[in-house]
């Protein structure tokens, strides 16, 4: 009886055991579109009212994401970027390939020296819980700054982030500051030097459209210290 016992909780075991790891094995994906009034990167501004759409795919902690950015102005920025990216546990590492449509050769496809639309970028960084610690360089790609014989060099330009979630007054929070360690090109305003260029503070709030369906809404208001320059903005996003 105890050897029948036995064996019936190792089989439950087992069971429970292959069904996390056919949980662990499934890919997922998601979808899912914001509408912003404003589109601010990194305390740059890159444009007005926007559209910007994402789709992913993740196996393992392995995961691959397309995000896009299209603006209702003509002039404003279009974007494409696709990331590959690896987590486990806090710790995270991907690599970005950002396509511009205001390079000096918009062809998505070109990838030439110097012309190229492309800027290539690697990120790492850790997720203690209460804060989160983010680096990110670029290592390719449309990164340039003048050399001291008139030449253009490539800036590496970089981006370092921390960041704090919490909750309060029934909505979720995100305090953020970011720097730019060194020089660093025009994707960072030119700043020669270490450079405060992101304070900000986001909310979001889940709204009940029907018993099933919610739709995020999202405020942040953010300053560039480097820049002189404050911007407002505010968005929801649709998701299946």
């Amino acid at each position: 009886m105890r050897k029948a016992r036995k064996m019936g909780i190792a089989a439950v075991m087992l069971t429970a055991g292959a069904a996390v790891a056919s949980a662990q094995d499934r890919v997922e994906a998601s979808a899912s579109a914001d509408f912003v009034s404003q589109y601010v990167w990194r305390g740059q501004d890159l444009g007005g009212i926007s559209v910007q759409p994402s789709l992913g795919l993740s196996w393992r902690g392995l995961s691959l994401t397309a995000w896009g950015n299209v603006g209702f102005d003509s002039g404003d920025t279009k974007e494409l970027d696709l990331t590959l990216g690896y987590s486990v546990g806090g710790f995270n590492v991907g690599v970005t390939d950002y396509w511009f449509n205001s390079g000096p050769d918009k062809r998505y496809f070109y990838y030439g020296a110097h012309s190229t639309a492309h800027v290539f970028e690697a990120n790492v960084g850790y997720d203690f819980g209460p804060l989160a610690l983010q680096w990110y360089t670029n290592f390719a790609g449309n990164d340039y700054k003048p050399g001291d014989d008139g030449s253009q060099k490539h800036a590496y330009s970089s981006y370092v982030e921390l960041s704090a979630p919490f909750r309060l007054g029934g909505m979720e929070w995100l305090a953020a500051v970011g720097a730019v360690p060194y020089e660093a090109s025009a994707i960072y305003a030119d700043v020669d030097g270490f450079a405060v260029t992101n304070v900000s503070l986001r909310a979001t709030k889940e709204v009940a459209v029907t018993p099933r369906f919610t739709v995020p809404l999202f405020a942040s208001v953010s300053a560039n210290p480097a820049t002189q320059k404050a911007y407002f903005a505010c968005g929801f996003t649709l998701r299946p």
